[in-house]
C-alpha cells in the first residue's frame, strides 16, 4: 500500500469520526449547514454531516445564578450597595431564541436588575428597605420575567442576599440599636427596683403588723397571769396589795437575773434593792390613787353655762325659771 493509499485511508477516518459526536445531559447543541441553522440535537449520541455540517454552539439548561452589585441611593439620602442574586435558566422548547436573539444574557439581566433596583429604592426609606427587601425582589423578578420570556430565558427566583449602607451610616445605626436596648434595659432594671422596694415595703409592714401582734398577745398574757398570780395570794391570806409588791419584787429580780445573764450587755438597772421595787408600787398606787380622786372632783363640778346677756351663772337643774342657752 502506497503512501497515497495510507493519507487517503486517515484522511476518510478522521472524516468519519468527525461524523459523530455527542451531547451531554441538560445540554443542548446548534448544528448549522454552511452558517445557517439547521438543528437543535439534544444529549446522547448525534450524527452530522462532515464539512458541511458543523455545531454552531451548546445551550445550557441548567439553573444558573448570576449576582448583581448595585449603588443606588434611598428617599432619605443614604448610599446603600445591594447585591441581587437572580437564579435563571433557558427553557427547552425555546433554545433557538436563547442561542440566536441574546447574544450576551448577562448583561442584558443584569441591565434590567439596575434598572427596576434604582427605579424601587428611591421611593423608601433605608429601614423600609431592610423591611420590604421582598417587595424588591418580586418586582425585579416580575420585570425580568416579562423581558427575558421573549429570548427563551424563565427567571426562577431573584433574592436580596445583602444590603450594605455607607459606613457611616452603619455605625449610626450601631449606635442608636446601642441607645435603644440601654433605654430599654434601664426600663426593666427600674422596674425590679421598684418592685424590689415595694416587695421590702410590703415585708417590713407584714412584719410590724406580726410584731404588734406579737407584742399585744404578749401583754395579754402577762395581764392574765398577774390576775391569775393575785387570785392564787389572795387565796392563801395575801391581800391584794401585798401580792402586788410581791409580784413587781419577783418581776425586778427576775430582769436583773436576765441582765446579768448576758455577758454581752452594757444595760445597769438603778437602782435595785428590795425597797426600790416597794417604793416603785407604792408611787404607783399613789398615781393611780391621786387620778381617781382628781377624776371625781371634776365630775362634781357644775357645768358652766352662757346667758343670752353673754353672762355666766351657775346651772341649777331644779331652777327651771331662768332661760339659758347650753353652750
Amino acid at each position: 500500500m502506497g503512501p497515497f493509499m495510507i493519507a487517503l485511508l486517515v484522511f476518510g477516518l478522521i472524516i468519519l469520526f468527525s461524523s459523530f459526536f455527542t451531547v451531554k445531559q441538560q445540554t443542548a447543541v446548534v448544528v448549522e449547514r454552511f452558517g445557517k441553522f439547521l438543528s437543535i440535537r439534544n444529549s446522547g449520541l448525534q450524527l452530522k454531516v462532515p464539512i458541511i455540517d458543523r455545531i454552531a454552539g451548546r445551550v445550557n439548561f441548567r439553573i444558573q445564578q448570576l449576582d448583581v452589585i448595585i449603588e443606588t441611593q434611598t428617599k432619605d439620602n443614604v448610599f446603600v450597595k445591594m447585591k441581587i442574586s437572580v437564579q435563571f435558566k433557558v427553557i427547552p422548547e425555546h433554545a433557538y431564541e436563547a442561542f440566536y436573539k441574546l447574544e450576551y444574557p448577562h448583561d442584558q439581566i443584569t441591565a434590567y436588575v439596575f434598572d427596576v433596583v434604582r427605579a424601587e429604592v428611591p421611593k423608601l426609606i433605608l429601614d423600609d428597605v431592610f423591611a420590604r427587601k421582598d417587595d424588591i425582589a418580586i418586582a425585579v423578578k416580575r420585570e425580568l420575567n416579562e423581558a427575558m420570556m421573549a429570548y427563551g430565558y424563565d427567571i426562577i427566583n431573584t433574592l436580596v442576599t445583602d444590603i450594605d449602607p455607607d459606613i457611616q451610616v452603619k455605625n449610626a445605626m450601631n449606635r442608636i440599636n446601642a441607645a435603644e436596648r440601654e433605654k430599654t434595659a434601664a426600663m426593666f432594671e427600674s422596674e425590679a427596683q421598684r418592685i424590689r422596694i415595694v416587695a421590702k415595703a410590703k415585708a417590713e409592714a407584714e412584719s410590724k403588723k406580726l410584731q404588734g401582734q406579737g407584742i399585744a398577745d404578749q401583754r395579754r398574757e402577762i395581764a392574765r397571769g398577774l390576775v391569775e398570780s393575785v387570785e392564787v395570794l389572795n387565796e392563801v391570806g395575801i391581800n391584794s396589795q401585798e401580792a402586788s409588791a410581791l409580784i413587781v419584787i419577783t418581776q425586778h429580780y427576775d430582769t436583773l437575773q436576765a441582765i446579768g445573764a448576758d455577758t454581752n450587755s452594757n444595760l445597769i438597772l438603778l437602782p435595785n434593792s428590795p425597797q426600790a421595787a416597794s417604793d416603785m408600787l407604792n408611787n404607783m398606787v399613789t398615781s393611780f390613787s391621786a387620778s381617781n380622786i382628781i377624776g371625781e372632783q371634776m365630775k362634781k363640778q357644775p357645768k358652766r353655762v352662757k346667758k343670752v346677756d353673754n353672762t355666766s351663772t351657775d346651772f341649777n337643774p331644779s331652777d327651771t325659771s331662768n332661760p339659758t342657752e347650753t353652750v
